[in-house]
């Protein structure tokens, strides 16, 4: 009894119906990184890493608290739920030290009772725990070489990440150069722990997108499409954060790559015959998923719908079947392009040589992002251009968030897509070199009819890549799942009794 009380202080779960991730996750993180590290000469022995977790804050000048998310780099070493943490590895050990803030009494009776050092050692399962007054006193005890602290470029979003920092760290030696390209090249392969974490958050999210497929029905709107997926992942599976902003994007919004936004807030009402475009992904763990499933509001496709549904599905089938370690991700984005471009012609819409299109960059007018991305406790993971790894100019190649050669344990999305973007199509028609291959008259049919992506997660394997997303796919599939799916359980808008009358 006390052994299986001491294995759930020290993992994490949601209840006996979600998955429990084991803190041997973050300690074989931890030990990977160390491994790393000690191989660096100019590192001596005696040294540590020292990261800073995410910090509390009100919205703008309220006392009210957003929910907090922990900084990717500090949980994917500890693990560790709450903000105003520092952590830090002693390198030639492993030994993980934790220092949580030192709160006053006063926040018991508003956040509830304070936990102690052992209670924190217990629940992360690390070496020793030092409330934060204390960091400076605990590096002056232990005389460290060198405290290795987090700055570097993301090259994702362009962002750089904040070293931390203490009242007397100007006391050590520090280095905020050595850490970031090694932390982030450890989160690019994924231990076994965490290729079960993301296996879970797959199986959570695809159940998820079937609910949506069930309940889905002309008359609703965007936002009940996303508030069904945030609920079942949450009542289900444990997922209090999603991935990212649900993008539900219907009829000519489905076009736009990342609607959903604030100033377009999934508020479009779903019409009979609308196509409509779904990248939804849950979080547990802090570790993501991120899936997308495209179809007709009604179940039913279109002869259109179904020749450009085709043609995304043609290319995301070619690249899964030809993805294993050797394979170059830029190869794999040109192949996508190439298959879509030759369906495009055989509808009609393009006419000429595909691999002059190419030539022309074709292809990122119907697909400007790129074909994929790495991922992992980020959505966008880290590592998507290591040393010497430059972005291409050239369109859509230059929206790759990744151009690295596939290796076992990377985890990456396949997310090909074809949309009819008036702006770029304009832009297209306007340019010599590329209107030549269009045929406006029939893109002209085409045109506010939206886009397509099909977006499944996949794990590199040693021969080749594992699927993770469960949702039907083919054509077939999805309208056999609505023919079979029962009555909706929630009821339409108009439906709904209102609630600002008489009480």
């Amino acid at each position: 009894m006390l052994k299986m009380a001491a294995f759930i202080s020290s993992s994490f779960t949601r209840g006996i119906h979600t998955f429990s991730v084991p803190s041997e996750l973050f300690k074989t993180n931890r030990q990977n990184l160390c491994e790393r590290l000690r191989k660096i000469k100019q590192i001596p022995a005696n040294s540590y890493v020292l990261l800073q977790a995410g910090e509390s804050e009100t919205r703008y000048c309220s006392d009210h608290e957003p929910l907090f998310r922990q900084e990717s780099y500090f949980h994917w070493t500890f693990g560790v739920e709450e903000p105003d943490f520092f952590g830090a590895v002693h390198i030639d050990s492993g030994k993980a030290i934790l220092f949580p803030p030192k709160l006053d009494a006063s926040y018991s009776t508003w956040m509830g009772k304070l936990k102690g050092e052992e209670e924190f050692k217990g629940r992360y399962d690390v070496d020793e725990v030092h409330f934060s007054d204390e960091i400076s006193d605990f590096f002056e005890k232990t005389k460290p070489s060198l405290l290795l602290t987090l700055y570097g470029l993301n090259t994702d979003s362009g962002n750089k990440s904040t070293p931390a920092a203490f009242n007397g760290i100007n006391k050590f030696k520090v280095n905020d150069e050595l850490l970031h390209p090694e932390i982030s090249e450890c989160r690019v392969f994924k231990s076994d722990y965490e290729l079960d974490l993301l296996r879970y958050t797959n199986k959570v999210s695809s159940a998820a997108h079937r609910e949506v497929m069930r309940q889905i029905r002309p008359g609703m709107y965007e936002y009940q499409l996303e508030s069904i997926f945030r609920h079942f992942c949450s009542y289900y599976g444990g997922g209090r954060h999603l991935s990212y902003t649900c993008i539900c994007g219907s009829g000519e919004n489905a076009a736009i790559l990342h609607y959903g936004h604030a100033g377009a807030p999934n508020s479009r009402r779903l019409n009979d015959g609308d196509a409509c475009l779904l990248d939804m992904g849950t979080e547990y763990c802090c570790y993501a998923s991120d899936i997308t499933c495209s179809y007709p509001v009604n179940g039913k496709f279109t002869e259109k719908q179904k020749i450009i549904y085709e043609a995304v599905l043609k290319a995301s089938k070619s690249v899964f079947a030809a993805m294993k370690p050797g394979v170059s991700w830029v190869d794999m984005h040109k192949l996508a392009e190439r298959i879509q471009l030759e369906e495009l012609k055989k509808a009609g819409l393009l006419q000429g040589d595909v691999e002059e299109m190419m030539k022309v960059r074709l292809g990122a007018i119907f697909m400007p992002h790129g074909l994929g991305h790495f991922m992992g406790i980020d959505t966008h993971d880290v590592g998507g251009y290591n040393a010497g790894g430059e972005k291409s100019t050239e369109p859509g190649l230059r929206s790759l968030r990744t151009n690295r050669i596939l290796q076992p344990r990377m985890v990456l999305t396949i997310e090909p897509g074809i949309y009819f973007n008036n702006v770029l199509l304009d832009a297209a028609l306007a340019d010599p070199n590329q209107a030549k291959f269009l045929v406006p008259s029939v893109i002209d049919e085409y045109r506010n009819s939206g886009g397509v992506r099909i977006e499944d997660d996949v794990i590199v394997t040693d021969d080749g890549v594992e699927m993770m997303t469960n949702v039907p796919r083919t054509v077939e599939e999805i309208e056999n799942f609505f023919r079979s799916r029962p009555e909706p359980t929630l009821p339409l808008p108009s439906e709904i009794p209102c609630i600002v009358g008489k009480q």
